[in-house]
């Protein structure tokens, strides 16, 4: 009974030691670590699974990845295609993948959405909170500098990055990253929550794909009946 008070104890005595974990690289809780902006919204989903969600753009419509490689959006409320898996890479970073189409949201070098079949830089998107529970998702590698205009005549002159954001216009197309801004509706995401017929599709989701799972096992049992000798080979092998 000892123990923990004796911990506590050792903790406030040496509050450095405790704290150095995390600045020396070490592996530590996440989940108590603020937003990469600083500005103290905590993201309790960090270092849990990936969070399932719809992206329902101001614009009311639903952000959806498709297999042929297309972002778009649908005002469909029930479209599988909308349902997303939300995971944290980094603190305030997220990586977004079409549950259905198996893609992931990436956005390349000229401000275009695009679909892709494997994780890469241009899948990571720097996650805020704002008001009413809308967020933003801007590209964590691709922004355009701006000059930050100064009175001073200093040959070197301060500039400011304007991020890209993930965005849907009005007619539920997505737009340039470049013509963006985190204060437009097109913008602003509210992460839905799956409902009752969503959960219905992830089920029959993961049933065809225990299915398929399934068959190719037979398959792999049918072919191994009918090579009998190199079964036991393989056996004896082993």
């Amino acid at each position: 009974m000892l123990v923990i008070p004796l911990l506590v104890l050792l903790n406030l005595l040496d509050p450095v030691s405790s704290k150095s974990s995390c600045a020396t690289g070490a592996a530590c809780d996440l989940r108590q670590r603020r937003d990469a902006g600083g500005r103290g919204g905590v993201y309790e989903h960090l270092g849990g699974a990936p969070r399932r969600r719809k992206l329902y753009c101001a614009t009311k419509y639903h952000l959806q990845i498709h297999t042929n490689g297309r972002i778009g959006g649908s005002l469909e409320d029930n479209n599988p295609f909308s349902i997303m898996e939300i995971t944290a890479v980094d603190v305030g970073v997220v990586a977004i993948k079409g549950l259905f189409s198996g893609r992931y949201l990436a956005m390349n070098d000229k401000g275009r959405l695009y679909a892709s079949e494997v994780f890469n830089k241009e899948c990571e998107f720097v996650e805020r909170i704002h008001e009413l529970g809308y967020n933003t998702y801007a590209s964590r590698h691709h922004s355009t500098e701006q000059p930050l205009s100064s009175g001073s005549s200093s040959r070197r002159r301060a500039s400011v990055k304007r991020q890209w954001y993930v965005s849907i216009n009005g007619k539920g197309r997505p737009r340039r990253g470049f013509k963006t801004r985190s204060t437009d509706k097109a913008s602003l995401f509210l992460p839905r929550v799956l409902g009752h017929k969503d959960h219905e599709l992830v089920k029959q989701l993961r049933d065809s794909q225990r299915g398929v799972h399934q068959r190719a096992g037979c398959t792999n049992c049918q072919r191994s009946q009918h090579h009998p000798k190199r079964v036991q080979r393989l056996r004896s092998n082993g």
